[in-house]
């Protein structure tokens, strides 16, 4: 009979050896194609020596095709648990040097443990994507651990951060997990997401194209919008994700993070005096807004590359976390359209599901018009958006700089959608439509006409006629407006604000 230290060797001997996954030249053929293998991964975005591997040892059970002789360690997938910047979160990666990371029953439950443990203790999970897809061996047990995965991903939503995290192949199947998470990162060259690869279109439908023009990280971020982060290797990827969850609570009963930033709550920005041009109709550059108002100019795009004429970002003020929407008047003068919509609706309902309060940067002239836009249901889309803002408890400030027309102006959180506290600057405009416009229309068989006009956007194109009425709390100075906006969040604070008790409503998808 063995000796216990005779025990304790082989655990550590079978321990080594898993720990190889599919073994040194598989490992090798990771890293010649760019990629880092599971357990790099997880050791990157862990904080050093915090990782805790859960379900080594687990075997899979699959007697058919030969499955019986195959090993396959860790069921090519890792799973557990750690710290990212001192604070527990749970993650699996799938690992490509073992079968391919194809998705098989057991594979399946290990991952299953980890989003209910994530769920049980309140901890964000991350799931890192690198798998041919179901394993077709296991057949409905495969598909039957996609079940599961997926409707953990439902539950885990709006309670827990989830973040996918696509670092190769990610087909079939297999993508709809990632959808039904806040967020998913991309790497450049590396990774790809589709429904059907290229082989299946061009046999169906005669469309040539290559995976990366089919479901690369750029198509998904600029195009497609199913992406919101692209990264330009694993390393690149993973130090975003650490930046992500700096600025996110670990759940939906916490606050979100303090980070002492170091910069002044009370200082001023003298250059937002001259940025908005003279002319009405010329563009700037609302990122140049945001930078003068957030704790040190920084702010993490989300979606960067996808509906640039709105921009949505995380931030800091007073080193608190905040979800800002401004519209881009250099994109399309800053119209509202679907897919800008679309994008602003997904991160004010993930900005209120986990307490984040919302700044919203107004600068719109309406919604885009055009054929196009009503063939694809702008009407629906942009609904969206009116529907989240309405919705959302957390607190809502709203500057508006400049243009605040019609619908958009409601679109982009007025005080009747639930603006706690609404700013203008002198420069705003805030009409029914433009003022030239709505003059022509009123003016029109006025023999005075210009000089008419002339006096109505006098009087009209500016904000003293909402503030008159009470739609607008102040018009404050731009260089004034970071000292205001934090004021307003430290006395909404402590806003308790509750919707009505239902199931849930029935959002305009």
């Amino acid at each position: 009979m063995s000796t216990v230290q005779e025990k304790i060797e082989l655990m550590l001997k079978k321990k080594e050896h898993l720990m190889l996954g599919g073994g040194e030249k598989a490992i090798e053929k990771q890293h010649a194609k760019g990629k880092l293998t599971s357990r790099e991964r997880l050791n990157l975005l862990f904080d050093e020596d915090s990782f805790v591997e859960l379900d080594m040892f687990v075997r899979h059970r699959c007697t058919n095709f030969g499955q019986e002789k195959k090993e396959l360690p860790g069921e090519g997938v890792v799973t557990g648990y750690g710290t990212v910047n001192g604070r527990l979160v749970y993650a699996f990666a799938q690992d490509f040097t073992v079968e391919g990371g194809s998705l098989g029953e057991k594979h399946a439950h290990k991952i299953w443990k980890v989003m209910d443990l994530a769920m049980k203790m309140g901890a964000p999970c991350i799931g890192i994507n690198d798998s041919g897809g179901a394993r077709i061996q296991e057949a409905v047990d495969a598909l039957s651990g996609y079940g599961g995965i997926f409707y953990r991903n439902t539950k885990s939503s709006g309670v827990i951060p989830q973040i996918s995290v696509i670092m190769g192949p990610c087909a079939g199947g297999a993508v709809y997990s990632p959808a039904l998470t806040d967020f998913i990162y991309m790497v450049k060259n590396t990774s790809q997401m589709f429904i059907t690869g290229p082989a299946v279109i061009k046999s169906v439908t005669a469309e040539e194209v290559t995976a990366e023009e089919l479901g690369g990280a750029m198509t998904h971020n600029s195009r497609s919008g199913v992406a919101h982060f692209a990264a330009e290797n694993d390393e690149d990827c993973i130090e975003q994700i650490r930046y992500l969850l700096s600025f996110l609570p670990s759940n939906n009963m916490e606050e979100t993070p303090l980070v002492d930033t170091g910069d002044d709550p009370d200082r001023q920005d003298e250059s937002l005096n001259t940025l908005i041009p003279d002319n009405p109709n010329a563009p700037y550059d609302m990122k140049d807004v945001i930078r003068a108002l957030v704790d040190n100019g920084e702010f993490y795009e989300v979606h960067e590359h996808f509906a640039t004429n709105i921009i949505c970002c995380f931030a800091r003020f007073d080193g608190r976390s905040v979800g800002i929407i401004a519209n881009e008047p250099n994109v399309m003068a800053g119209c509202l359209d679907v897919d800008a919509s679309n994008k602003s609706a997904r991160f004010i309902r993930f900005c209120d599901a986990f307490n984040i309060p919302l700044v919203n940067l107004v600068d719109v002239p309406g919604f885009l018009p055009g054929v196009d836009q009503e063939y694809n249901g702008i009407i629906r889309h942009g609904a969206k958006m009116l529907y989240a803002y309405s919705e959302a408890t957390v607190p809502k400030v709203t500057v508006i700089t400049r243009k605040a027309y019609g619908g958009s102006y409601i679109a982009m959180c007025n005080r009747e959608l639930g603006a706690d506290q609404v700013m203008a600057w002198p420069t705003s405009e805030i009409a029914v439509m433009g003022p030239a416009g709505a003059a022509n229309i009123i003016f029109r068989k006025d023999p005075d006409k210009d000089a008419r006009t002339a006096e109505y956007i006098e009087e009209f194109a500016t904000p003293y006629k909402a503030a008159e009425r009470g739609y607008i709390d102040m018009v404050i100075t731009p260089s004034e407006t970071r000292p205001y906006i934090i004021t307003a969040l430290n006395a909404l604070a402590s806003k308790r604000e509750e919707n009505p008790s239902k199931k849930h409503g029935n959002i305009p998808l």
